[in-house]
């Protein structure tokens, strides 16, 4: 995929963002102790480690024809799934988005309203993917739905800020952009992939531009409607000028 390899923001966070941190170490922790890594030595190597990785998958992940039609125990796996993921690179390219995005979005919201909106962006991407492909038998796991909500959120709050990109055709040179420019290139190919791309095996780039939506919606009722309408109360309440 042409888009961003690495990002930085203008600015830090006043903050420390905990809340950032502490998913990043959760999803990295869960992984290293999982069969997808490849190093728990209980999981078995080569057709063993094989099976033992598909049945975690099926185990935590999001299975749509399941979720609708299967047990009640399998509701909770649009949670569970946000903190599983398929392989290093799958990892790694989440935790890289989210620690440079997430970090500006968490100060701004607030730990309690970032942890609850990144939990609630994730679930409902995935459910998202799950209702328009309702008979898949596909699973999917992955942080990717809840970090397109952190994105879109991101695009909406910060959209000024300068983002440091790497990008393939251009011989992967170190470029400084606004957000709303790589964030709203980014949503495009998502869309584009996802018009294309069904429900075969690969990316779920429905749950990203879900994900992603519902992260900037979020953002600009909560935030940005809000602050006018206080905005316009302020004004209201003070005297008039003389005409």
């Amino acid at each position: 995929m042409p888009v961003t390899a690495a990002h930085r923001s203008a600015r830090r966070p006043r903050t420390v963002p905990m809340v950032t941190y502490t998913l990043i170490g959760v999803c990295c922790a869960v992984f290293l102790l999982g069969p997808a890594s490849g190093l728990g030595v209980p999981h078995g190597t080569d057709g063993d480690l094989l099976l033992a990785q598909n049945a975690y998958f099926e185990r935590w992940g999001v299975v749509p024809e399941e979720l609708w039609h299967g047990s009640p125990e399998r509701l909770v796996t649009p949670l569970t799934a946000l903190f599983v993921h398929g392989n290093w690179l799958h990892l790694l390219g989440n935790m890289l988005f989210l620690h440079v995005f997430g970090a500006m979005a968490e100060e701004r919201m607030g730990r309690a309203s970032f942890a609850l909106f990144y939990l609630a962006a994730g679930v409902l991407a995935l459910l998202g993917y799950a209702a328009a492909h309702a008979d898949s038998g596909r699973t999917l796991v992955g942080a990717s739905g809840a970090i397109s909500g952190v994105l879109g959120a991101f695009l909406c709050l910060f959209p000024r800020a300068r983002v440091t990109s790497l990008f393939p055709f251009l011989f992967f040179l170190p470029l400084r952009f606004p957000a709303w420019a790589v964030l709203l290139f980014w949503f495009a190919l998502q869309w584009l992939a996802a018009r294309g791309a069904g429900d075969r095996p690969g990316v779920a780039y429905l749950a990203h531009v879900v994900g992603f939506a519902l992260g900037f919606l979020y953002a600009w009722a909560r935030y940005r409607c809000a602050a006018r309408v206080k905005d316009t109360a302020a004004s209201g309440d003070g005297p008039r000028p003389p005409r």
